[in-house]
């Protein structure tokens, strides 16, 4: 049997949620802390911008309890039923160390926690999140990760990997070509120090995102996220890690991304590496064929459920870390 409960805890003077899921009993467990992905993305892995509510992280932590491990997750200051009253408060704000911070409060809040052994604690990050939990894992923490988990880790840099996505969506549209090159000037012009300033013959949707990097609120986080990737914070690495890249990932390229973090890992020999076959960006399965897939689709709607390679491969290698 499993339980979860919501915790709260104050950062910068603003209130942050999140739930820890556990086993039955007294402990001490081992524990997992949840690093969701980019945006408004909340505790669960769950997006307003996405149909659904059938969060993978909350499914993940579940089962994780149910094989002995607790866990916390938790909604960043700008995702969640909060993000609206956050905003304004954060707006120019955000920075690779205030992700950081958000990582070190959820930490505490799940050592304070008498069930939680805090000398078994690991990282897991999806997409984005693998950057914060690598960012984490390599400062100088009161409680410092035992291991870090990583799934859909962008190993080319964030722009390189929203150039992927964005000229496969546009490979489909009539005129595509012409409007990537508008989209490469774009980017050409941020990476530059510029403003991405999108030219009127973007589609709107693929203009708004690349306005979303330049905003105001945004920034500067969205600058120093230009040009990080996992891979170079992979190498540096000392404690064990799984990188865990589905092959029907649509956001990150288990070959082109797969291969630069294999490439950075190379001299480590406690990094491994699994690439289940049927889990998309979010760890669920994805039976189709990747050239029907849809990006977005099968993440968070009703009745999807998780890739069982990729949980027998987080639990395989937990219980290998931990000894059990």
């Amino acid at each position: 049997m499993t339980h979860s409960a919501e915790v709260s805890w104050a950062l910068d003077g603003i209130d942050m949620f999140g739930t820890i899921t556990a086993p039955d009993g007294d402990g001490p467990f081992p524990a997992v802390v949840f690093a969701a992905g980019s945006g408004p993305t909340d505790r669960d892995w769950n997006s307003p911008m996405l149909p659904g509510t059938n969060g993978s992280a909350k499914l993940l932590a579940i089962a994780l309890a149910e094989q002995g491990f607790a866990s916390i997750r938790y909604d960043k200051r700008a995702s969640g039923p909060h993000v609206m009253e956050n905003l304004p408060r954060l707006a120019g704000t955000f920075s690779m160390a205030s992700h950081l911070a958000e990582v070190v409060a959820a930490v505490d809040a799940l050592v304070s926690d008498p069930r939680i052994d805090a000398a078994r604690i690991v990282g897991l990050g999806n997409s984005e999140g693998c950057l914060h939990v690598l960012h984490y894992a390599l400062s100088a923490q009161p409680v410092p990760f035992a291991g870090v988990v990583l799934t859909g880790a962008p190993g080319r840099s964030v722009g390189a990997v929203l150039d992927m996505q964005l000229s496969a969506q546009l490979a489909a549209v009539p005129g595509g070509e012409g409007m990537l090159r508008l989209v490469h000037s774009s980017m050409a012009r941020f990476a530059a120090g510029g403003s991405m300033n999108p030219d009127p013959g973007i589609p709107d949707a693929v203009a708004n995102v690349l306005r979303s990097f330049d905003s105001p609120v945004n920034l500067p986080f969205t600058r120093e996220l230009w040009t990080a990737s996992a891979a170079h914070d992979l190498a540096a690495l000392t404690i064990p890690a799984l990188v865990l890249i589905g092959e029907k990932d649509l956001q990150i390229d288990a070959d082109a991304d797969g291969g630069a973090l294999r490439t950075a890992a190379a001299a480590n020999p406690r990094v491994t590496f699994l690439f289940p076959p049927e889990a998309n960006h979010v760890l669920k399965h994805e039976p189709r064929p990747r050239a029907e897939i849809v990006p977005g689709t099968n993440y968070n709607e009703d009745g999807t459920r998780l890739d069982t390679d990729a949980v027998l491969a987080i639990e395989g290698w937990l219980d290998a870390l931990f000894q059990r």
